[in-house]
């Protein structure tokens, strides 16, 4: 921990700012409740040897630079990064812990794309059904004529604005709910379940437009839970996490009455998070030879994806000719790259052209920032294809 603040300083209302970060997105379930999706194992893994002659041209300055530097610079945590499923090369800053799940944030959702597969695979849910053959919502729910697979690509019109810093608002209001912010004195809490069934929709038709909500995910998780009759935390641990050969410890954060935030809440290490990255590289079969993700719902989510969607949608500044699938990103590139990408910088980037794999967890002070994201972008491209 930094010398600068201690534990006690560090309080619901403060744990995604920085300095503080730095600390607790080591140690999220010190903060949120939570569930435990894995154990580590008995001797903690090693931490493969730097690769310190890989340099990047940093597209922010214009100069030359180790990797090392860039990582140390910007803010990371920790990198792993694998080539044909091999570590080939490793970073960490000196505040964080190699061996300690840290969370990621939106790539949760990445992984909840990758759970939805398993229950499709197992005949239990259906993509195209309705949100509402799962879940039991009111009418005016924005999810009322919802598709799952409205849900998996982010093509649901629900009125709700993904704004990381409100204070007294909706996103306030969802993030109380989930227990990641402090309560109000005097207001009755509410369940994740009820403030998503509680959201509206716009005057839009579902499945037309990629519009980024969380919500969306969160409401994934659930209909998983329904559709399987399994507590998400479990359905991962059991059908995924072990399967896939996770050896770290991973939880998931939990709201009042144990629901999952499947959309943001899932801590693993990085080590875990390459390990993931190169599940959905080998088309869902672990190194095991375990086919653990249904190989068609992995290709599917690597070529799938419409393209006016995203075009139309609020991230097309991203990618340019960028596709959503699953809860996973299509770079739109000339190597097929794909990724998961959560807000204070954690990344998951795959290039199949190479067979690399690159997992970065990060402590960013901004949730969000535009152009963060497209120089680790550049960057990640230009390891990819040096490594």
């Amino acid at each position: 921990m930094a010398d600068s603040f201690s534990r006690s300083d560090i309080t619901l209302a403060n744990w995604r700012t920085a300095p503080y970060c730095r600390w607790s997105f080591h140690n999220v379930r010190e903060i949120v409740p939570s569930a435990v999706v894995s154990h580590p194992a008995l001797e903690t893994e090693a931490v493969p040897e730097v690769a310190d002659g890989i340099e990047i041209d940093d597209p922010a300055t214009g100069q030359r630079t180790s990797a090392s530097a860039y990582f140390a610079a910007t803010e990371a945590d920790c990198l792993v990064a694998l080539k044909n499923g091999n570590p080939v090369a490793a970073w960490s800053a000196p505040h964080a812990d190699f061996n300690a799940p840290h969370i990621i944030f939106s790539i949760s959702k990445s992984v909840t794309g990758m759970l939805a597969g398993i229950a499709a695979g197992d005949g239990l849910l259906d993509p195209d059904q309705p949100v509402s053959a799962y879940v039991d919502l009111p009418a005016s729910s924005g999810y009322a004529d919802a598709r799952v697979r409205d849900l998996l690509d982010m093509t649901v019109a629900i009125d709700f604005d993904e704004e990381y810093l409100d204070a007294d608002g909706a996103f306030d209001r969802y993030r109380r709910a989930m227990l990641w912010n402090p309560q109000r004195a005097g207001a009755e809490p509410e369940s994740l379940a009820t403030v998503l069934g509680s959201l509206g929709k716009t005057g839009d038709e579902h499945g037309k437009r990629f519009y980024y909500a969380s919500p969306n995910t969160d409401m994934l998780g659930i209909v998983i839970e329904r559709a399987t009759g399994v507590r998400f935390h479990r359905y991962l641990a059991e059908r995924l996490w072990r399967p896939m050969g996770g050896t770290g410890g991973a939880y998931v954060t939990v709201d009042g009455v144990g629901t999952a935030r499947a959309a943001g809440g899932i801590c693993v290490t990085v080590s875990d998070l390459a390990s993931f990255g190169q599940l959905m590289l080998d088309e869902g079969r672990a190194r095991s030879g375990r086919q653990v993700v249904p190989a068609g719902w992995v290709a599917d989510m690597r070529r799938g994806g419409s393209i006016s969607a995203w075009k139309t949608g609020n991230f097309a500044d991203l990618f340019e000719n960028g596709r959503y699938r699953s809860c996973w990103y299509s770079a739109g590139d000339d190597h097929d790259s794909f990724c998961g990408i959560g807000i204070h910088g954690q990344w998951i980037w795959v290039d199949p052209e190479t067979g690399v794999v690159i997992a970065k967890t990060a402590s960013r002070g901004a949730p969000s920032d535009d152009d963060a994201n497209a120089r680790d972008i550049a960057v990640f491209s230009q390891i990819a294809r040096r490594l």
